[in-house]
């Protein structure tokens, strides 16, 4: 499993030109799935999002997690961070999990997080999305479960 974990004062989700999700302050979390992860490793990667101190306290230091600010989450399906660019010029989707299984995963971790957060939305999976949001530092950090 790959995370982009982005920091937000606001992001928003369109679908067909409507907006189906949206939060604000708090963290956008992109998920890629591949062939080998299972149900097994959404609590580690899950606890590890909602534990990070990526929120800046009284001193400005990143010092508190989502769950110390009662921030949102919006988590977003998104194969192409399996995507492989090292041979050639188009990216090979190789690594990136079938669709079934993929979508299994992610309602995992999406069921997961909501029984962890209030305040959780999500896209539509396997739907071509317009993401929109707010970078706030910018706060980027990338997690993968085959890192040790």
């Amino acid at each position: 499993m790959r995370l982009v974990l982005q920091r937000v004062t606001k992001a928003s989700l369109t679908v067909n030109n409507k907006i189906i999700s949206k939060i604000e302050h708090g963290l956008v979390v992109f998920i890629g799935v591949t062939h080998s992860d299972n149900v097994s490793i959404i609590p580690k990667m899950a606890n590890k999002i909602i534990k990070l101190r990526l929120f800046n306290d009284e001193n400005n230091k990143m010092n508190l997690s989502l769950l110390d600010i009662s921030g949102d989450l919006l988590i977003v399906s998104q194969f192409t961070l399996h995507g492989n660019c090292k041979k050639g010029n188009r990216p090979s989707f190789l690594d990136a999990a079938s669709s079934e299984h993929a979508k299994k995963i992610y309602n995992e971790f999406v069921n997961y997080m909501k029984n962890k957060l209030n305040k959780v939305q999500t896209g539509i999976f396997g739907a071509h999305m317009v993401v929109e949001l707010i970078n706030d530092g910018p706060v980027t950090f990338i997690l993968d479960s085959n890192e040790k």
